[in-house]
């Protein structure tokens, strides 16, 4: 370990995070100590008479309790699987030039190399320890250090850590900016080759994987109350010893810097930009284009693809970002890797952690095909939602004289109800002859019938300042999304490969892949508010009306998602329109809107 400041403070409070290892151990023998003595007197004739007796009678059983119960936590803490981040491994055949770069900046900060090389979906960049047991050994491939292949790793040298890249920087970066980001990444192994700081990180380590063996559902009560127990000195143990850990990792991470330094420090104020701005891209990617195609069950196979697309974008549109344009000459990072196209597609897949195979409901997708496959399909989706759940509220038709006779959906019919002044009565009772649980006929001078008892939409905090049909269809929509996601797909996807990254250990994590609150696996954004949903649902219907009867067509914008393109240019005033209509009930100006674009509302749209 070097001599930096930051080194010597924290190998001090790793010391210090082994003292309090040591005083555990103290505690668990003390009793079994103050036993010995208790028998080795009597075995001496010297701690003789009833009172001695009584006491080895009662302190030796208590010894033999304290001694299993401490090996059992010893034995859940070093056998505790530590929790390891999702990663898809890199190895040297299939990134020579990285390996390479990672080698050489090692050994210009004097540091041991990492002992491989992944990649995770994500923009940061760490070092990871995975020597633990239950990690499982390391490819044969990986069993090398790779500053010097060939030297079997053993147990007894310490094994550095697994550096893991975020794939979006090898992808927006070029090779200087990844080699100066890394730099301080990779001197932190010099920290962690140290015994007493690897000694105190693997003890925290086993502390908070037994908390997590302890907290996982237990049904047979006797082992439930022995997790228990090794749950509560887990905590109390990670209790004493949480500031010291915090501020090792300070000290490492300082130690780190302050090497790192003499590296390529001028550069990497320039790459600390980009990678501010790769963490803004990343996040508008998968907020905005990603997550709709997710919620349809299509993935896209080139996140990080994307990624220089909405940036590229984004310097375009910004006269600021100017500069960043004469970046992309230069030699991209992902250019270190030998097959990129397949790297993205692993990290896009494990991002989301959905099954490897294809299926009728999941199925990946291109960028080309997402306006057709995504798009489109999403808008007519919605669509068809909005109007099922206008027949549920006896919503009638359009009526007029172009309205058509069959009763197909229109654009008309949504317009007509959210700017009806006649619909914003609400009825605490169904009309006469309404079945129970079907719809009311509604007309001009009625409104939905709304359960007695049940919270008017009007009360809930989102939908204030909205009109009473727009706050009751909202509230419907929501109920009925919320209803489709409750309800299981008849087509479940089909299992992962057990070789993937991101395989499902069972059934059960296949059939819960549609749940939102679980997946991805990194967290995106919170769900969208009945405004919202309602928004987006007449948003989708003005689109499909516009495809079907104007010629526009579906298309992808990479910082703002789906988007309706007629004569080839993107439309970007129709959300105000919309919220006119939510908010006020007012019609005049998307119906003008329509009309300057040809877009017949009266004529019927094809719905998914």
């Amino acid at each position: 370990m070097g001599v930096e400041a930051g080194a010597q403070a924290a190998r001090a409070r790793a010391l210090a995070v082994l003292r309090i290892r040591s005083r555990a151990l103290a505690v668990a023998l003390l009793p079994a100590a103050v036993a010995v003595i208790l028998l080795a007197g009597a075995a001496g004739d010297r701690l003789e008479g009833p009172v001695w007796d009584t006491a080895r009678w009662v302190l030796t059983p208590f010894a033999v309790l304290v001694l299993l119960a401490a090996a059992g936590i010893a034995l859940v803490v070093a056998r505790a699987r530590p929790a390891m981040s999702p990663t898809v491994p890199v190895t040297e055949e299939a990134a020579p030039d990285l390996y390479r770069m990672v080698r050489d900046l090692a050994d210009r900060l004097d540091v041991p190399a990492p002992s491989a090389i992944a990649l995770t979906p994500d923009c940061d960049s760490w070092l990871e320890d995975r020597t633990h047991p239950a990690h499982g050994p390391p490819p044969a491939e990986e069993h090398h250090d790779i500053a010097g292949a060939g030297r079997q790793a053993h147990r007894r040298h310490p094994v550095p850590p697994v550096l893991v890249i975020g794939s979006p920087f090898l992808w927006w970066m070029r090779v200087g900016e990844l080699r100066a980001v890394l730099a301080p990444v990779i001197a932190g192994t010099g920290p962690s080759a140290h015994p007493d700081i690897a000694a105190a990180r693997r003890f925290v380590r086993g502390l908070d994987a037994a908390m997590a063996v302890a907290s996982a559902p237990r049904r047979e009560p006797v082992s439930r109350a022995v997790l228990a127990g090794v749950g509560w000195v887990a905590r109390l143990l990670l209790r004493s010893c949480r500031v010291h850990a915090a501020e090792m990792e300070r000290g490492v991470a300082a130690a780190a810097a302050e090497r790192a330094q003499a590296v390529d420090y001028g550069l990497r104020i320039v790459a600390q930009e980009q990678v501010g701005l790769a963490y803004a891209g990343w996040d508008r990617l998968l907020t905005r284009v990603a997550l709709p195609a997710w919620r349809m069950g299509r993935w896209p196979s080139r996140l990080d693809a994307g990624v220089v697309a909405a940036l590229t974008e984004l310097s375009r549109r910004d006269r600021l970002a100017e500069g960043f344009a004469s970046r992309l000459g230069e030699r991209p990072a992902c250019d270190l890797l030998e097959e990129p196209g397949t790297v993205d597609e692993a990290a896009s897949l494990l991002f989301h952690g959905g099954p490897a195979g294809s299926g009728p409901d999941w199925s990946p997708v291109d960028w080309s095909e997402y306006p057709d496959e995504v798009v489109d399909r999403k808008w007519r989706l919605d669509a068809a939602r909005l109007h099922r759940v206008l027949d549920t509220m006896g919503v009638r038709p359009a009526s007029g004289p172009t309205a058509p006779a069959t009763g197909a959906p229109t654009l008309s019919r949504v317009l007509d109800h959210l700017a009806d002044p006649g619909t914003a009565r609400t009825a605490e009772t169904a009309p006469a002859g309404s079945p129970a649980g079907g719809p009311a006929v509604s007309g001009p001078d009625t409104a939905p019938a709304r359960t007695p008892g049940a919270p008017d939409p009007l009360d809930d905090e989102d939908l204030s300042g909205t009109t009473a049909p727009s706050a009751t269809l909202a509230a419907r929509l929501s109920a009925e999304l919320a209803r489709e996601e409750a309800t299981p797909s008849p087509a479940t996807p089909s299992p992962a490969s057990p070789h993937s990254p991101a395989s499902p250990s069972s059934a059960s994590d296949a059939a819960g892949l549609w749940d939102d609150r679980a997946l991805p696996l990194f967290p995106l954004q919170p769900p969208r508010t009945a405004r919202e949903l309602l928004a987006d649902h007449l948003t989708a219907m003005v689109c499909c009306a516009a495809m079907d009867t104007a010629g526009a067509t579906p298309g992808l914008d990479w910082l703002d998602g789906p988007t309706l393109l007629i004569d080839g240019e993107r439309t970007a005033d129709l959300a105000p329109k919309v919220l006119t209509l939510i908010e006020d009930g007012d019609a005049t100006p998307l119906r003008v809107w329509l009309s300057q674009l040809g877009i017949r509302p009266e004529k019927p749209v094809r719905l998914g």
